[in-house]
């Protein structure tokens, strides 16, 4: 046990007290914050860094130039069809003042067709809008021509939106609200940190392993301890990188939360007695945060991160042996890809499921998928937010660590004998070889 520790603290100290560790552990938080924002930053300084641009609108139908409106990309100019002889020569002359020409036939009542004229492929936000605000138009005039009074005012009030909220009962038949929105992100978020972690730190080690056996290093260390202890102290030292880093941004979430919730004030957070639920809603109503962060706290974080805990240190176990056993089997780094191709495959695969079961986290495919030891660490993480049942999780947790267990020990066999054989490429059957022997 004594050099299995100091195997254990040299691979972890080795990552931890690199400055990159630190770094990257204190800006991938930020990195992924600015990854979200990011589309809506673009957006908006996409929209507000142009002029608007101007549009032409030609109406041979004399009733609907000015149907469309103005907004902060483009202004449409309403024309009528008698001061325009050829919308080609009118867009000529304008000599690039002119976006494009819009052409809205005399018979457009019938047809409900509209052409729109343009040197360029006009942009998607322009056809859209054009689109959207004719058809509306069109519907409100058919509609009136149906001479029944009050029949826009009708349909008007026909349409109806509903306001859906979801509230969960506990098993006392207390009741709390609950967000499908935020479960949905919750999972996604650590169906990909899993997938995340366990790829980079599975690397980590396979990449470790073929450098020490570059180097010899490996001859000189197994001369003092038995591979398995080797094998299983650098295991076990990523393992204790990765955690270091998750507990690190734990704590930087719970910063942040508690910020907010000294910004917004604990209303915003929980209603759980009537002067809190009129607290919160008057928070609302003055600002939408309120709600989403009413949302946000619904969900319950300890059973998720505890659980979250127990996948990654599973899947990372069964996934890092196996990375580590083919990982003595090669000799170069360029020959690991072709070797981990089936692991990383397996991945791929447990991901694509996790997304799949998005949409019925409580169907079929989604229980054997979070039973099967491979893919159920990140397809749990996807259904762990909407209330897994009990013996599913306690048998999925006990299936992932027997077959984390069983990949240890295969693992193993291959690590013991091809840590020490150097300048060829080994066969599969060679591998099984190893395992038998």
């Amino acid at each position: 046990m004594e050099k299995l520790k100091l195997i254990i603290l040299r691979e972890y100290m080795s990552i931890v007290g690199r400055r990159s560790f630190i770094v990257m552990t204190l800006l991938i938080p930020v990195i992924m914050i600015l990854c979200m924002a990011l589309p809506a930053a673009i957006g908006y300084f996409n929209n507000s860094a142009s002029e608007a641009q101007t549009v032409a609108v030609i109406d041979e139908s004399g009733r609907y130039g000015g149907a469309i409106a103005d907004d902060e990309l483009y202004h449409f100019v309403p024309l009528r069809a008698d001061t325009v002889a050829n919308p080609h020569d009118f867009y000529k002359k304008a000599d690039g003042q002119l976006a494009a020409v819009v052409v809205i036939p005399a018979d457009v009542d019938s047809t409900a067709a509209v052409t729109v004229y343009s040197e360029n492929t006009i942009n998607l936000a322009l056809k859209e809008r054009i689109a959207r605000q004719l058809s509306d138009t069109l519907t409100r005039a058919r509609v009136a021509s149906y001479g029944v009074p009050g029949l826009q005012k009708m349909m008007d009030d026909a349409n109806v939106s509903v306001d859906l909220k979801s509230v969960k009962w506990n098993a006392e038949g207390d009741e709390s609200q609950s967000s499908t929105e935020v479960a949905l992100v919750v999972g996604l978020i650590l169906a990909f940190l899993t997938y995340m972690f366990v790829l980079l730190y599975g690397a980590m080690i396979m990449n470790g392993v073929i450098e020490e056996k570059t180097n010899r290093i490996v001859e000189v260390i197994v001369g003092s301890c038995k591979p398995f202890q080797l094998m299983m102290g650098k295991i076990i030292g990523v393992a204790l990188v990765g955690l270091t880093q998750l507990a690190i941004w734990v704590v930087i979430m719970v910063v942040v939360g508690g910020v907010l919730s000294a910004i917004f004030g604990p209303a915003a957070l929980t209603a759980t007695s009537p002067d809190g639920a009129a607290a919160m809603a008057a928070a609302a109503d003055d600002f939408d945060m309120a709600a989403v962060m009413q949302a946000v706290s619904s969900v319950n974080y300890v059973y998720i991160l505890v659980s979250f805990v127990f996948y990654f240190i599973g899947g990372y176990l069964l996934y890092a042996s196996l990375f580590a056993g083919f990982g003595s089997a090669v000799d170069q780094a360029s020959d690991a890809s072709q070797a981990t191709t089936p692991i990383i495959m397996i991945m791929v695969v447990a991901l694509y499921a996790g997304m799949a079961c998005i949409e019925n986290p409580g169907g079929p495919m989604a229980v054997w998928c979070s039973m099967i030891p491979f893919t159920s660490p990140v397809v749990m993480m996807v259904r762990l937010p909407y209330d897994v049942p009990l013996w599913q999780l306690v048998l999925s947790i006990v299936l992932l660590y027997a077959t984390a267990a069983a990949c240890v020990w295969l693992a193993a066999r291959i690590y013991r004998t091809g840590i020490l054989l150097y300048g060829k490429k080994h066969s599969f059957k060679e591998i099984m070889r190893w395992i038998k022997r």
